[in-house]
């Protein structure tokens, strides 16, 4: 499992948290849910995966409603999400020479 895949997975754990705890309003916990869908739509590339869950995240960071504990998280998923280029490639060392 390549490094970005890895991260997605983190991401997702902590998504899952979100959308399971009945203190976190039902649209942050749905919008979670969403962006669930999305990191694990293999249709994409896992950059643009990444990017569009940011997108969703960032909105629901700055909700009002959005209750300290979860806004925290949410930053940790984003932070997990940003995921350079080079880290969604399985490069094999071997081969680049």
């Amino acid at each position: 499992m390549s490094q970005a895949q890895e991260q997605i997975q983190e991401a997702i754990e902590i998504l899952n948290h979100i959308s399971e705890d009945q203190s976190v309003p039902r649209n942050i916990r749905r919008a979670a849910v969403k962006s669930i869908e999305i990191l694990n739509d293999k249709d994409m590339e896992i950059a643009v995966r990444a990017i569009n869950a940011i997108d969703i995240l960032n909105d629901l960071s700055i909700d009002p409603n959005c209750p300290y504990h979860a806004r925290t998280l949410l930053w940790q998923v984003i932070t997990r999400l940003e995921i350079s280029p080079d880290d969604d490639e399985d490069v094999d060392d071997e081969d680049e020479y």
